[in-house]
């Protein structure tokens, strides 16, 4: 008898350490969360002024997974990301409408612009329409960097070639597959043409010699959404957590950080969940 009670202490002490030890999953799921976002949103800072202040209010911690915006939604349609924070809304739109996202929201906004050398060899200064810039520097073969990465960048730049009936194609078409601020030091190093978002720009604008060539056509509008992941389809996600996310960044105090976040005394991005005048 002594030993059958010595043998129960035993299996309770065993069964108890072993939950002492090993955490419930569901528990450490809910201090943290993974964002899937552009290499734009990372390179330039942004996340690093938002992210802190939620985490603390929160008590959770976000990770980010910063790469183009059709590898983030490719990210988060396997189910390996909890919310996307991308800027290319027709992507936006079908990931929605293909049922992975849900809950859409407008966060912000810049533009696109085109860098290239001083002595700009293909004459886009003073050109205003991107369509016939880009096919300056096709005609002249000037060395032109592109993203190749499937990004919002890439998306939209190769949209202009379409749109101008080019197929950018030779030596001078240089594709990095790499990140905006990668790619940035590429063009600065080979004193080629690029398009980039002015966020970035700004970002990395002391360390380059590269001069804004075309800026201020609104074909280069570049809006920003964020996007949870469908509970239903990935039971897994945290998704409480994502539309937490999702609420701070699109409220007072998310959108007042975006509204004043600066480099080089100027706003990187613009807040658009809530009109600039109304941000308190």
């Amino acid at each position: 008898m002594k030993n059958n009670k010595s043998l129960i202490f035993v299996t309770l002490l065993i069964v108890l350490t072993v939950f002492c030890v090993v955490p419930n999953q569901n528990v450490l799921a809910q201090g943290r969360i993974i964002l899937a976002t552009t290499t734009s949103t990372d390179n330039s800072g942004l996340l690093e002024a938002l992210l802190p202040l939620f985490e603390e209010k929160y008590n959770v911690r976000v990770d980010v997974v910063a790469v183009g915006t059709g590898k983030a939604i490719s990210i988060a349609e396997n189910g390996d990301a909890d919310l996307i924070l991308v800027h290319a809304r027709e992507a936006e739109d079908q990931f929605v409408n293909e049922g992975y996202g849900v809950n859409r929201r407008d966060v912000m906004y810049n533009d696109f612009i085109i860098l290239g050398p001083s002595s700009d060899p293909a004459g886009l200064k003073g050109i205003n329409e991107v369509g016939q810039a880009f096919a300056k520097i096709n005609n002249s073969q000037s060395d032109f960097i592109s993203r190749g990465d499937d990004s919002g960048t890439n998306k939209k730049e190769l949209s202009i070639w379409s749109n101008a009936d080019i197929e950018p194609t030779g030596k001078w078409y240089i594709e990095t597959g790499q990140g905006m601020g990668a790619s940035l030091n590429v063009a600065n190093e080979k004193q080629a043409y690029i398009m980039t978002d002015r966020g970035t720009y700004l970002a990395y604008r002391s360390d380059l010699d590269l001069e804004i060539v075309l800026e201020g056509d609104p074909e280069l509008f570049n809006p920003y959404g964020i996007i949870a992941v469908n509970p239903e389809l990935y039971s897994h996600v945290n998704y409480q957590m994502a539309m937490a996310l999702i609420g701070f960044i699109t409220s007072q105090q998310g959108q007042k950080i975006i509204n004043e976040f600066t480099a080089h005394g100027e706003v990187l991005f613009h807040p658009s969940a809530i009109k600039p005048e109304n941000i308190k």
